[in-house]
């Protein structure tokens, strides 16, 4: 299934994308996709419904994160062996763990704000694993029993902050707009292997990025259970698990930074595309 949220932001309903790839809305069965309908049981309730019978969403409405009530935004740092190459650092004998603020999460479509003071602004196509059941010290044997599935999401950074401006990355990650998610999630009996999805990103329709979740440090699996033993998982919490080289920081002869009035377009294989726009800090 591809589950999603449409509508005015803070006030997106629950939907399911049919095979045709109409919206569907799921506001008469769940009120949101959010808690328990993201366990095991109430993804099946979803899955057994006849898709047909549900009201279809006309238009083209905005689409919002495709989860709600997640309590945290986790990311994992220098994923991708390539990627810590390009930026100069070593590779991570443990996945890199750090925080996303939760007001970074946005629509897979919205504008992306460039803050105020920013200078390098940095672009980041990702896996994202979207939690199912609360997850404490579990094993890699059993991690994938706690995902409900994936989607893609875009790491937007600030390099300046995150790596000039004292230490802790998660000033450079945490800026309102910084974690589009979606277009939608798709669950994880549709997603036999995450570790073998093609991704990439363009900016300007300039392909900047181009890999695979092959080239992975630190798998799905390891990074679930290895989180959970630090960090306990609830229902919607969103894993951002790091980016495939290409990232505007590791251009060579030097690094390119996203200016306002840009447009990124970035996707992962059977997941879904994402497309912003940059735009101006204007508060």
């Amino acid at each position: 299934m591809k589950l999603l949220r449409y509508g005015p932001k803070g006030q997106e309903k629950p939907g399911m994308l049919d095979a045709a790839g109409v919206i569907r809305d799921l506001s008469g069965v769940v009120p949101d996709i959010a808690g328990d309908v993201l366990s095991d049981a109430g993804l099946a309730k979803l899955a057994s419904l006849d898709p047909a019978s549900l009201p279809a969403v006309a238009g083209n409405p905005r689409l919002g994160a495709p989860v709600s009530g997640f309590s945290q935004l986790i990311c994992i740092g220098l994923n991708y062996a390539d990627h810590a190459a390009e930026t100069g650092s070593a590779i991570p004998k443990e996945p890199i763990v750090f925080l996303k603020a939760n007001g970074a999460i946005s629509g897979p479509n919205d504008d992306v704000i460039i803050p105020k003071n920013s200078v390098k602004c940095d672009w980041e196509v990702e896996l994202c694993i979207i939690i199912g059941t609360k997850a404490t010290c579990v094993s890699e044997d059993a991690a994938l029993a706690h995902v409900a599935g994936y989607a893609v999401g875009n790491d937007v950074s600030e390099r300046e902050w995150q790596i000039e401006r004292g230490g802790a990355w998660d000033k450079g990650k945490g800026a309102d707009t910084f974690g589009p998610v979606g277009p939608w999630l798709v669950t994880r009996d549709e997603v036999p292997d995450p570790q073998n999805l093609d991704m990439f990103c363009d900016v300007d329709g300039v392909r900047q990025q181009n890999g695979s979740t092959r080239t992975m440090i630190f798998g799905v699996k390891t990074l679930v259970s290895y989180v959970s033993h630090f960090i306990t998982l609830h229902p919607g919490d969103v894993i951002f698990t790091g980016t495939p080289p290409g990232v505007g920081l590791g251009k060579k002869p030097s690094p390119v930074f996203l200016k306002p009035g840009q447009v990124m377009h970035l996707g992962v294989q059977g997941l879904g595309t994402q497309t912003q726009k940059t735009v101006a800090y204007a508060g």
